[in-house]
């Protein structure tokens, strides 16, 4: 049986001898303690069913791993038989007279249908389970939110300006400071509060008295001070997860009754007991004006049934100030619940853990001929493949864990050559933290520049290993793997320092170099020989990404820099008319009065996932737009245009992944037309598989003038 259902077994038998407990309990300490203790006792009970934790040794522990072990005796580990069923103790002799033995083919394999589909049945019965708990939580949202349809319909905000000065006066008088809203729709059966973020309280009408106004809205304020919606919704989750357990369903009755118990209480001790006998003609005049329509379970009213009525009436007649030997009881009785559902105890998954182990142990010195390893190992293989090659990744990492380290470094390599990063990552995170294998892919894929996989690696490695990749990475200079590992630190801010650093280092270094050839600045502004530049391009060898492209419309020459094929800096060459129209195809040309703006990219890193604002630019209808970004390291990029801070819908969006042995880069021509509608939009480029490193290249906007 799956270990999860096992556990929520468990929970739900512990939190039922709880729920026993405080029913058998309730004769008893009915009229003697606090409603409210009464109430929130049962926020125990919930905590118990929904919270899988507990200590090692339980007061029930012992049961639920006897009864685990009944059940896995029951069903005894298949064993493997020698072929032809002959005894694993006579194989040698058998050997040796082979050749006088018939063997029937009929009985060559013996098969166990009937316990092969129980056996079945029981591993995947935590499906059932599973799905019947998911239709109910579905089942009760899409009520509550028919409900909430219902309500809206005919909800009509209150403007009566003396009715929300009471409200306001009422309002203060609870001690509530956020803002409630207060609304009337003559559909609803009784006063109540809806909303979780914005709460609102729903009369039927206002035409009521002074005193029943206010303490309609007095006991709705107390649900929310007290946070009733969301109380009412935990004990709606474990209803579903323990669906199958009646004794929940008693909890939930007893613990709606006692919310409304505990909430006139605390109303009364608010108003004072005087007031009791007019509380309870208020509750007479809601119950009267009930109409057939059920409420909801997760919203909270003023009444309920006639019954729970008249139970709320003798309550309220009988309301008195507790003294404080009841008080002491109140405490000693909530400590005495606490430990009980602490110590009652769920399934311990590590003593039958160590249960099956020690059995199979014993199995195997028993008879080492009935298990062959190498058969479930040649098993667990095969169905690695098959889940590999169909896509499931939850399916893989379960047969990837039951490999040897062998299997499992082959697969590795498999993985990383096919560029299956998702399979990679499942993988890894099944690997001991700094073992040989997580190091020896660390080296691999550093060397490699593939900064994604070895992000993946980085998250399991101990706080010491990444110290020592990250003075690697320092003493090489390398900032891609710079920043994976400052972030996998929790450094980041260290990072950002360096990264400051070591930009104006890389400025500083590349402008004595554009000197030693003839190029000099002054601000943003190049010039050659004394001559504003117009074009100024900078591209490196062999993927012809950019180092520096800079375009201004007030410069008179076009100029490259020239780079050798170790791509340093030979010398200074003037642009033909060919170069600048590959360079800017149709865009740029001087004689039909178009304007040109060219966006330089420019990025030592970016974080995976992070997008990286390019400026707001406005674009007409016929726009023509050009993307020409090239990344040294990383995965996948992504440039697009959005409408102010959204990235849900993006525009003239490209977005390429790395193919192998290519370069990753990012060029496209797109042209402003509809749907797509002119305006005012940011310009972004995301880091979307991975961090990337060096990125660099330019983005064009033509605009016809």
């Amino acid at each position: 049986m799956n270990t999860v259902l096992k556990i929520f077994l468990s929970m739900s038998v512990s939190g039922g001898l709880l729920i026993l407990v405080l029913l058998l309990g309730k004769p008893f300490l009915k009229n003697k303690i606090s409603r409210q203790w009464q109430y929130y006792i049962w926020l125990i009970v919930i905590l118990r069913l929904l919270l899988p934790f507990g200590p090692d040794t339980t007061l029930l522990g012992k049961t639920y791993q006897t009864v685990d072990q009944v059940i896995t005796q029951a069903a005894p580990l298949p064993q493997q038989q020698s072929p032809f069923n002959i005894p694993a103790e006579g194989a040698a002799g058998w050997e040796q007279n082979s050749e006088n033995v018939k063997i029937p083919a009929e009985n060559s394999i013996t098969v166990h249908p009937v316990q092969d589909i129980v056996s079945l049945m029981v591993d995947h019965i935590w499906l059932i389970w599973l799905v019947a708990a998911l239709g109910l939580l579905i089942q009760k949202l899409t009520i509550y939110q028919s409900f909430i349809r219902y309500i809206n319909a005919g909800l009509t905000p209150v403007s009566d300006m003396e009715t929300l000065d009471r409200f306001s006066i009422v309002t203060e008088q609870a001690g509530v400071k956020k803002p409630i809203e207060l609304c009337v729709n003559p559909l609803v059966s009784s006063p109540m509060l809806i909303g979780f973020f914005h709460p609102c309280i729903v009369l039927p009408s206002t035409d009521v008295s002074e005193k029943d106004f206010q303490y309609i809205v007095m006991h709705e304020l107390t649900h929310y001070k007290r946070q009733d919606m969301f109380y009412k919704w935990l004990v709606q989750a474990a209803v579903c997860l323990h669906w199958f357990n009646p004794l929940v369903y008693l909890m939930e009755r007893e613990m709606t009754k006692a919310c409304e118990f505990s909430c006139d209480e605390a109303v009364l001790a608010k108003m004072g007991s005087d007031n009791a006998r007019d509380y309870g003609k208020t509750l007479l005049n809601a119950m009267a004006a009930v109409r057939r329509y059920k409420e909801n379970p997760g919203a909270v009213t003023l009444s309920e049934n006639k019954q729970l009525l008249k139970e709320r009436l003798v309550a309220i007649m009988n309301f008195k100030s507790k003294s404080k030997a009841n008080q002491l009881l109140t405490g000693i009785l909530t400590i005495s619940v606490t430990f009980v559902a602490a110590f009652v105890g769920i399934y311990p998954v590590a003593a039958a853990d160590d249960h099956i182990t020690s059995k199979l142990q014993a199995t195997m010195s028993k008879n080492p001929t009935q298990i062959e390893t190498g058969a479930h190992r040649e098993n667990d293989t095969s169905q690695a493949e098959r889940y590999y090659k169909a896509g499931s990744l939850p399916l893989f990492q379960i047969a990837f864990s039951r490999l040897d380290q062998e299997a499992q470094e082959k697969w590795l390599d498999r993985i990383y050559a096919d560029n299956q990063l998702a399979f990679f990552g499942a993988a890894v995170g099944l690997l001991d933290e700094d073992c040989v294998l997580l190091q020896r892919y660390a080296e691999k894929t550093y060397a490699n520049g593939s900064i994604a996989y070895f992000s993946t690696l980085a998250m399991h490695m101990s706080e010491e290993l990444l110290e020592i990749w990250l003075d690697k990475a320092l003493e090489d200079e390398n900032i891609p793997f710079q920043s994976v590992l400052f972030n996998a630190l929790d450094r980041g801010g260290e990072f950002d320092k360096l990264e400051e650093k070591q930009e104006k280092e890389w400025e500083e270094a590349h402008i004595a170099k554009y000197r030693a050839v003839g190029v000099t600045m002054e601000g943003k502004n190049y010039y050659y020989q004394g001559k504003l530049v117009h074009i100024f391009l900078d591209m490196m060898r062999p993927n012809r990404s950019f180092y520096t492209l800079d375009v201004n419309p007030a410069g008179t020459v076009n100029i490259k820099i020239v780079r050798n094929q170790n791509n340093e800096i030979t010398g200074v060459a003037y642009m033909t008319e060919a170069e600048v129209t590959e360079l800017l195809g149709d865009m740029l040309d001087p004689d039909d009065g178009a304007d040109l703006e060219i966006i330089p990219v420019h990025l030592k890193t970016v974080s995976a996932g992070e997008n990286i604002s390019l400026g707001e630019y406005t674009l007409s209808e016929g726009d023509k737009i050009r993307y020409d970004i090239f990344a040294e390291t990383g995965n996948g990029i992504q440039v697009f245009f959005a409408k102010g801070e959204r990235r849900d819908i993006v525009y003239w969006s490209v977005h390429n992944l790395r193919q192998k042995d290519e370069p990753l880069k990012c060029t496209e021509d797109m042209t402003v037309e509809p749907p797509a509608k002119p305006g005012t939009y940011q310009l972004f480029l995301r880091a979307s598989d991975g961090a990337l490193g060096n990125v660099k290249g330019s983005i064009s906007i033509f605009t016809d003038a």
